[in-house]
């Protein structure tokens, strides 16, 4: 078995959880280092000299070596511990699919998502202000509008976002499109492909999946609750 590398991660960020779900169900060894983003833990003169020289998360020290950006990671991990190739293809052309898929991710389904939880949970949290209303609801119309895009584009031919088999494309978006629960928005609504996709995907990950979302879905369920008078 490959030597273990030190993971620093909070499982409120999406790419986080993306990774030690990966971690999981290919069998890569690492040690667990939760950061808590809301104690704003990676903010620290500390963070930034012995963890990362980004205020960001995930990160990975593999003896001695930092590495952040998840998809950096992902490559990197690849390289050196071979997981099995069906999550990340060693075809050319294979791979360029999945890379694909997180290249777009980024600008795409990854920023409307997260702009749209800042604004209606995280930055109320933070500031004890209520959510701009005007703001969050056009975030939530261009949320719902990418959200399309992956019912009519990317899964409009295929069983998943690459193609015919799981891929890492697939737990990066399933983790992304999850992090609208948290603010009471049910992503697969009114999207049959993708709450087919969703299933197939969920069935192939967990328990993992299930167990790293479970702050996730904890507070979606917090968000369905009648409001105490």
């Amino acid at each position: 078995m490959s030597a273990s590398f030190k993971f620093y991660y909070d499982l409120l960020s999406p790419p986080s959880r993306a990774l030690i779900t990966l971690f999981r169900v290919a069998n890569i060894p690492a040690e667990p280092i939760p950061v808590a983003l809301r104690k704003r833990e990676h903010l620290t003169e500390e963070y930034r000299r012995d963890v990362n020289r980004f205020p960001k998360i995930p990160v990975i020290h593999d003896n001695g070596f930092r590495l952040s950006e998840s998809v950096a990671i992902l490559r990197y991990l690849k390289k050196t511990r071979g997981f099995d190739d069906f999550w990340y293809p060693e075809d050319a052309k294979a791979r360029a699919l999945v890379d694909e898929y997180l290249s777009w991710t980024h600008n795409n389904i990854r920023i409307a998502a997260g702009m749209y939880f800042f604004a209606k949970w995280r930055d109320p949290l933070m500031t004890g202000q209520k959510p701009d209303e005007k703001k969050v609801k056009k975030l939530e119309t261009q949320l719902s509008n990418t959200l399309d895009v992956i019912e009519n584009v990317w899964l409009k031919t295929t069983p998943y976002i690459a193609g015919e088999n799981i891929t890492v494309a697939d737990i990066f978006a399933a983790c992304d499109i999850e992090q609208p629960r948290v603010c009471g928005f049910d992503p697969l609504a009114s999207r049959p492909r993708m709450t087919a996709w969703f299933g197939r995907v969920k069935a192939k990950l967990d328990p993992a999946f299930t167990e790293h979302h479970q702050f996730v879905y904890k507070y979606a369920q917090k968000s369905q609750e009648p409001a105490k008078l």
